[in-house]
C-alpha cells in the first residue's frame, strides 16, 4: 500500500500517492465519510471512465476522473463526453486500439469501471479525524 496524501480544495477531493498517481473525486463536496459510507450502503458507488483518443502521432488510453454516483442516479450523464470521445477518436490508432475503444465501450454500457473499493480504502487509510484545541476555548463560570 503506498502512501496517500488527501488535499480538500475548492469543494473537490485530491488524492495523490507517491506513485505520482492523481486521482480527483467529484461529486462529494461536503460529505463526510460517514455520509458516504452511508450512501454506498444505500446504492452508492464510485466509477471512472476510460476512454481511447488518437491524434496523428499519439495515442492515448487514459483513465477519467473519479466521479461518486448516489443512489438511483444514473452514470450516463458523467460518461456521455468520455463515450462521444471514444466514438470520435479511439479508432484511429492501429494496431491496438479499435481493442482500447471497444474495451471502454463495454465500461461506458454497464456505467463505468466500479472503483469504490479502492477509493473506500485510501479514505479509510487517510480519514483526517477533527481534535480541536481547546487551549483556545474560553471558559467562564459566572454565578
Amino acid at each position: 500500500m503506498t502512501s496517500v496524501l488527501i488535499l480538500r480544495y475548492n469543494f473537490t477531493t485530491i488524492i495523490i500517492s507517491k506513485i505520482s498517481f492523481i486521482m480527483k473525486i467529484l461529486n462529494i463536496e461536503g460529505l463526510t465519510l460517514f455520509e458516504i459510507k452511508q450512501l454506498i450502503l444505500q446504492g452508492g458507488k464510485f466509477v471512472s471512465f476510460s476512454y481511447t483518443a488518437s491524434a496523428f502521432p499519439k495515442k492515448f488510453n487514459r483513465t477519467s476522473n473519479t466521479y461518486f454516483v448516489r443512489p438511483g442516479e444514473s452514470s450516463f450523464k458523467y460518461s456521455m463526453r468520455f463515450l462521444i470521445l471514444n466514438l470520435r477518436a479511439g479508432w484511429w490508432g492501429l494496431p491496438l486500439k479499435p481493442l482500447y475503444t471497444i474495451k471502454a465501450l463495454f465500461y461506458h454500457i454497464i456505467g463505468g469501471k466500479d472503483v469504490t473499493l479502492t477509493v473506500l480504502a485510501e479514505l479509510y487509510n487517510n480519514n483526517p479525524v477533527y481534535s480541536p484545541n481547546i487551549h483556545y476555548l474560553k471558559w467562564e463560570l459566572t454565578w
